[in-house]
């Protein structure tokens, strides 16, 4: 009988790809977070100023801003779940 396992050797760069795509997601992370607030202030002063079409438009940049920083928290730990499952292999 013969066992055959990964050469996880063979895939060099692994921690270093790891910290880029971790380093990228934070940095949309933040973007995404800080558009949030100020989509949320801008939907805030429209609503209260009478200006519907500006608060609509603030109002969809919050929820995609929100969506994008779900997504973007997600992603973060989802890579690092689907690392450490290869690892585990």
């Amino acid at each position: 009988m013969m066992g055959v396992f990964p050469d996880f050797e063979g895939l060099e760069g692994i921690g270093e790809l790891r910290e880029v795509i971790g380093a990228l997601l934070t940095f949309v992370l933040i973007i995404a977070v800080l558009m949030l607030i100020v989509c949320a202030i801008g939907w805030a002063l429209a609503s209260s100023n009478g200006h519907h079409a500006a608060a609509t438009k603030a109002r969809v940049g919050a929820w995609t801003a929100l969506g994008a920083a779900i997504l973007a928290g997600a992603g973060v730990a989802w890579m690092n779940w689907l690392i450490d499952l290869g690892q585990q292999l």
